[in-house]
């Protein structure tokens, strides 16, 4: 799998668990929906990060 196709799936996630915890409410829906948008923020941060190419020697 590609490093961008990573990325969409973790930010997609992210979404999803952002909807559920606003559904939830109240404080568990608030924990749910930060760790949602952390994932949204974790994905979209690493599609702009840059390539490393692994040498071995």
């Amino acid at each position: 799998m590609q490093r961008n196709t990573t990325s969409y799936i973790v930010a997609g996630l992210g979404v999803i668990v952002t909807l559920i915890g606003w559904y939830v409410g109240d404080l568990w829906g608030a924990g749910i929906m930060g760790f949602g948008l952390a994932h949204i923020l974790l994905g979209i941060l690493d599609m702009f990060r840059p390539a490393v190419k692994a040498t071995t020697e």
